[in-house]
């Protein structure tokens, strides 16, 4: 075993060897180098010889078999997969009351900088194995150029030569790309958060009124489909308007009425072109394409099948449409619907409220 340990450091002397002369490093530097790692190799026999912990020994082992592509592979796997368990625990903490959320997101945030924490040093540690020499004042930015060191990747030390015009390239695009998965993770925990508290509160409202939510597939057409939804379900009669059907009514509505709707296409400028022809555009959206519903369009709905339309929504005040044709129990008659700003973080969503 100490015989392969040898070797096995012998064989890192002459890599790392290779990868200093392909990083520009002095003749001094290299020789330097070498030595240090010859020390860590006889260092490393005196260890062994005095220590008589199998477990450690093991652990060692296992290690230096790994080819350095290998150990650097996975610990970006480890790093990713601690970035995971982060997001898991911060929607887990997103449960609750506001006091248990604060309390938990406080034990997420101590749990993982200890994690986060560990992890460091456990590479730090496994990188020794491999010639770096751990001791109290490492920095971390020395980890990351010896990880790039020992992948092959050119190192370019400043009192040689400057950084070349890709090498800066590649160190902005990994900079933004770190910093987008930032991002990225604070949104989705965010939503997470935002929508958790949207649908409870919705559902403190319509929970006492016997309802619950239908999903209906978020397409670009769930104004139209949750209203489809409804009529289904209200409709005395076998028949009813499918959402294509819906669409093209809603279109014919706002032509015909567009002295109701063309407000809202004027402009105080003569930049985005004539309204009348931004009106036709919006009417052939409306008609041919997923293109969302909103307010305009639930209008023309409301007219168009001469129903009263109540929308609620967690988020927002409850909304009312069509006032004129609300009869009886509005439960029973009128097409109830729940409006959501968080559901999918991409915008508004309608969704269809039915009886439990």
């Amino acid at each position: 075993m100490l015989e392969v340990r040898c070797k096995y450091v012998d064989r890192l002397i002459k890599t790392l060897i290779i990868v200093l002369n392909s990083c520009h490093f002095s003749a001094v530097s290299l020789a330097a180098s070498c030595c240090s790692l010859r020390h860590l190799r006889n260092l490393r026999v005196l260890k062994m010889e005095n220590t008589q912990e199998p477990e450690e020994s093991e652990t060692k082992e296992i290690q230096e078999t790994e080819t350095r592509e290998e150990m650097l592979s996975r610990h970006r796997k480890e790093i990713t997969q601690l970035q995971n368990k982060e997001i898991a625990l911060k929607k887990a903490a997103a449960k609750g009351s506001k006091a248990e959320q604060k309390a938990k997101k406080k034990q997420v945030e101590e749990q993982i900088s200890q994690l986060t924490s560990d992890l460091k040093q456990k590479h730090l540690g496994e990188l020794a194995t491999v010639g770096y020499a751990s001791n109290t004042t490492i920095k971390e930015d020395n980890i990351d150029i010896l990880a790039k060191a020992i992948a092959g990747v050119s190192v370019t030390q400043p009192e040689h030569s400057k950084p070349t015009k890709s090498a800066k390239r590649k160190e902005k695009r990994a900079q933004e790309e770190a910093a987008r998965e930032q991002r990225i993770q604070e949104e989705q925990s965010n939503i997470v958060s935002d929508k958790m508290v949207e649908n409870e509160k919705l559902e403190k409202k319509v929970k006492p009124l016997g309802l619950i939510v239908n999903e209906i597939k978020p397409d670009g057409h769930c104004l139209y489909r949750a209203v489809e939804d409804q009529l289904k379900i209200k409709s005395k009669s076998s028949s009813f308007y499918t959402f294509q059907e819906l669409r093209k009514m809603v279109a014919d509505y706002m032509r015909k009425n567009s002295s109701d709707f063309l407000p809202f296409f004027l402009s105080e400028t003569e930049e985005d072109g004539d309204y009348h022809e931004r009106f036709e555009s919006y009417c052939n959206e409306v008609e041919s394409t997923a293109a969302w519903g909103g307010q305009l369009e639930l209008g023309a709905l409301t007219h168009c099948l001469k129903k009263h339309i109540m929308i609620f929504s967690g988020s927002f005040p409850d909304v009312e449409m069509g006032k004129e044709y609300k009869s009886g129990d509005f439960l029973d008659s009128s097409i109830v619907l729940s409006y959501h700003k968080h559901a999918f973080g991409l915008g508004e969503h309608y969704n269809s409220l039915v009886p439990v």
